[in-house]
């Protein structure tokens, strides 16, 4: 590791140990050349996650931030807290590295991020559905939504859900 003040190659680590959550490693180190002090953060898991293969066979690496950036969009306007997000984003995190594959088929990381905006938002989850399964007219939005009503939670979970206006209403 080389010293951000001096350039020298040579620096000893004086304390080591786990950060946020233990998805880090938080290391103290020294440099033997200035005796400057400085910390770095080693994020070794990402190194464990597996590549993604597209729909078209091509694979790439999987990025959190892309990740996260897809279900913002699809939440985006809707009142979902960032805790909420944060939580989502990082289960779909762990069952990725979960796992154990060197490689996953983006159809299934797309099913498991639908999971999770299905119990965040069904708005958000239609959103995200209609871009992810390519619906190309009304008739297939209204297909996902009846299905969305009849089928329970695929986390089968409790939390509450924020309904869909005018869906399942009588009147």
């Amino acid at each position: 590791m080389q010293c951000p003040f001096c350039h020298h190659a040579e620096t000893r680590v004086i304390d080591s140990r786990l950060a946020n959550e233990g998805e880090q490693v938080r290391r103290r180190r020294e440099c033997a050349a200035c005796g400057e002090r400085f910390t770095t953060y080693e994020s070794a898991v990402d190194l464990a996650l597996p590549r993604i293969v597209k729909r078209d066979g091509s694979r790439e690496t999987f990025s959190v931030d892309k990740l996260r950036a897809g279900v913002m969009r699809a939440l985006e306007k809707r009142p979902v807290e960032t805790v909420a997000i944060d939580a989502a984003v990082e289960r779909i995190r762990r069952r990725l590295r979960a796992n154990g594959e060197r490689e996953i088929d983006s159809r299934r990381l797309g099913d498991w991020v639908m999971a999770e905006l299905r119990g965040l938002d069904q708005v958000a989850y239609i959103r995200f559905a209609s871009v992810y399964r390519e619906f190309e007219d009304v008739a297939a939005f209204r297909q996902e939504i009846e299905r969305l009503e009849r089928e329970p939670d695929p986390r089968d979970d409790t939390r509450p859900q924020l309904g869909l206006p005018g869906v399942g209403e009588e009147g």
